[in-house]
């Protein structure tokens, strides 16, 4: 039957992607977002199932993920990928946007993972189990504007290797990915120089990400625990200097 997923905000862009790049591997997926025009078609065309839901609503995520575990009986992915991204200066932000970022960025994979960990614990549940978790290359390195987002993010790398220590008697392994660039806005026109921009000679694709949670997913790589993957065509690694 394959392996049992949950992805949160699986409507768009990288969230659509694992979706579905998990079904194609043949696994059970279901996910949740806000979208629900976006959502219902993405499960109707994968044939995952679509929970509508604000992730920044503990109710209504754990909500989620218990109609999963009592369809399933259990869950052995969660892939925390919900999440937004606003840039304005701080002296713009207020106190209420900043934290409204942080309740959807960063507090749905704590409201998850301890799910998964007290159902586990229940059910003495020890096999396999894998969470992966959304960062991205502004965990550690900014442009102007970014506080709420880039802290968000921050949080997520900090978060990925706590759990995966306190999840390692369950054996859940804990691990992030961390992108780059990704092109997930159609709207958007690219240069030729923003492919040059990178090592790899392009912009990345959300089937880039969703192919690393995949591998970090892999039974067989459970020696790769508590950490942050890069997905940024090597831009991380390149000396920028001013022209």
């Amino acid at each position: 039957m394959g392996r049992r997923v949950f992805v949160t905000g699986g409507a768009h862009g990288i969230g659509r992607s694992i979706v579905e790049t998990f079904r194609k591997a043949g696994n059970r997926v279901a996910f949740c977002d806000i979208d629900s025009l976006r959502g219902k078609d993405v499960a109707e065309k994968t044939g995952a199932v679509f929970h509508h839901a604000d992730v920044a609503d503990q109710e209504q995520l754990e909500h989620c993920l218990q109609t999963a575990v009592e369809q399933w009986g259990d869950l052995d992915i969660l892939v925390n990928n919900a999440g937004i991204s606003e840039f304005r200066p701080i002296t713009e932000t207020s106190v209420e946007e900043f934290d409204r970022i942080i309740r959807t960025n960063l507090r749905p994979a704590f409201i998850t993972s301890r799910f998964l960990a007290r159902h586990r614990q229940q059910n003495g549940n020890t096999a396999y189990g894998r969470i992966v978790n959304l960062c991205s290359t502004r965990y550690l390195m900014s442009e102007t504007g970014t506080e709420g987002y880039s802290a968000s993010k921050g949080g997520i790398y900090s978060l990925t290797h706590a759990l995966a220590i306190s999840l390692a008697p369950l054996r859940i392994t804990v691990n992030a990915v961390a992108p780059g660039w990704i092109h997930v806005n159609e709207e958007e026109t690219l240069r030729l120089i923003d492919h040059e921009f990178h090592p790899s000679g392009r912009v990345g694709t959300p089937e880039d990400i969703a192919r690393a949670v995949l591998f970090l997913c892999d039974e067989e790589n459970d020696f790769i625990n508590g950490q942050t993957l890069t997905v940024d065509g090597g831009v991380t690694r390149k000396m920028i200097y001013p022209e």
